[in-house]
């Protein structure tokens, strides 16, 4: 009876132990719209995200300059080693699935006390009649070799470990999106840097010619103050305007530095002078721009399918964290030789061989395994939140990078004007110095405005040009740009 009780008791710990908690669904959230724009209407498949870097960037130098890069650059070596640790990490989530054999020699030597089983027992075999010679058990020091292999293999029934390999492959194919992702942004991030040492370039060549037509009208100014026509004001305003001038060139040539320092970082270098073409104006941009389909996000960025992946990961956790509450079946075979004595060990009568299965539930580690689970499912619901705001980031910036386009491509055509209209002022301006008709601060003015016109201009026209990579980015274009490592 008292048996009965304890096996009736050890069982309905067991079953209790294998109670599992039930799957939660997740959280309903807004469905991905159809256009990027309010009330516009859906645009067709095509998106300049899928094309290649070289055919997206009309610019040899800059191809040349991302091929270095990704060749060379130390954040993409990076990326590329976790790459390579997710695939250890999923190799070594397969071994657990199939036996684990090892092979081993062991020795044991033992006393045996007159009194224990082991001592009577071992006495009375060897006066029976039926042992004789090397089957007599030695009795003063019993020593026990075994030579053989040994072998453990958890059967997955409920499948726990199956989940597990799942997570670690997904987290391997989301280490390659990562990888991808740097890829991405790092092409992005050259083309950025480039465009703005021409923009640099552009506005330290407007301060020179600003800086000599600002130091003919000193010069203009000093002979009409000699001459008598205007004041010592009028030459101090335009020497300090002159002064500003140069000032704002050393910043420019400062900036300059600093980026093509940042650029050599990118290219996996260390700071050398970068050859590039001077003429910033002559960069344009598509007129079309085709942008697809928001679904089209869901293959294309690899940010997105790096969150999806994760999710994926943390589901697959989630199952492995339900099913530990199960019994976990155990197979434990041995196969070998065994003797007491190292002559008789490769005798054929030493083989020995057998298999151990055993079943084991959790029933006082419950309140590991639960705080497993519910880390699992915060885990899960975490990752699914992260893939839903990943989402949602790639329609934002796809669609500031569509507005982005035609608003800075409508205001630097007007700036373009402006330009035009405030050089022929200064001409004009000019000759009216000349002739006396026009007062310093008309041209000091003036000058200052299309100065200010100018330098804004060479940054609209960059913010173009970097419009157009965001939009590039932000639609998944750039990482077919495999990288071809430097070793």
């Amino acid at each position: 009876m008292r048996r009965f009780v304890f096996l009736f008791i050890v069982s309905l710990s067991a079953l209790a132990g294998c109670q599992v908690a039930a799957p939660r669904p997740q959280p309903e959230v807004a469905q991905l719209p159809g256009s990027y724009r309010l009330g516009a209407a859906p645009l067709d498949s095509a998106s300049i995200g899928d094309l290649p870097v070289r055919q997206f960037f009309a610019d040899s130098t800059l191809v040349a300059l991302i091929d270095t890069a990704l060749g060379h650059n130390l954040d993409l070596r990076q990326a590329v080693q976790r790459v390579e640790q997710a695939r250890a990490g999923w190799l070594n989530s397969r071994a657990p699935l199939l036996p684990s054999v090892s092979a081993g020699a062991a020795v044991g030597l033992d006393r045996y006390g007159q009194y224990t089983l082991n001592g009577v027992g071992n006495y009375d075999t060897n006066l029976s009649s039926n042992v004789e010679g090397n089957r007599r058990i030695p009795t003063t020091i019993t020593p026990d070799y075994f030579v053989g292999l040994r072998s453990s293999w958890e059967v997955d029934l409920w499948g726990k470990l199956r989940s597990r390999r799942r997570a670690a492959y997904s987290r391997l194919l989301a280490s390659e999106q990562g990888r991808n992702l740097v890829v991405t942004n790092l092409v992005a991030e050259v083309a950025r840097n480039y465009y703005e040492l021409l923009k640099l370039d552009n506005q330290l060549n407007t301060l020179q010619r600003n800086t000599d037509l600002q130091q003919r009208s000193l010069e203009i100014m000093k002979v009409q103050k000699q001459a008598g026509t205007i004041t010592e004001l009028a030459v101090q305003q335009f020497a300090a305007q002159v002064l500003r001038t140069r000032s704002l060139a050393f910043e420019v040539r400062q900036r300059i530095a600093e980026t093509e320092n940042q650029l050599n970082q990118l290219l996996g270098r260390y700071p050398k002078p970068v050859t590039r073409p001077n003429d910033l104006m002559a960069i344009q941009t598509p007129t079309q721009l085709a942008a697809g389909l928001p679904s089209r996000l869901l293959l294309r960025r690899p940010d997105v399918r790096e969150a999806e992946l994760n999710l994926t990961a943390a589901g697959a956790d989630l199952d492995a964290a339900r099913a530990a509450f199960l019994p976990a079946l155990t197979l434990t075979p041995y196969a070998g030789v065994q003797a007491f004595r190292t002559s008789l060990l490769f005798e054929p009568g030493s083989i020995v061989y057998g298999v151990l299965a055993g079943m084991a539930a959790p029933v006082f580690n419950r309140r590991a395994l639960k705080a497993e689970y519910q880390r699992s499912l915060a885990a899960n619901l975490e990752q699914y939140y992260a893939y839903q705001k990943t989402l949602q980031t790639s329609v934002r910036e796809v669609s500031n990078g569509l507005q982005g386009l035609e608003n800075y491509r409508a205001t630097a055509e007007l700036r373009r004007q402006e330009v035009a209209v405030l050089r022929q002022a200064v001409a004009t301006a000019t000759d009216l110095q000349v002739a006396g008709y026009a007062s310093y601060l008309e041209i000091i003015t003036a000058q200052r405005t299309v100065l200010d016109a100018e330098l804004t201009l060479a940054e609209l026209h960059q913010a173009q040009l970097l419009q157009a990579v965001a939009l590039y980015r932000a639609l998944g274009g750039g990482w077919n740009a495999q990288p071809n490592l430097v070793q």
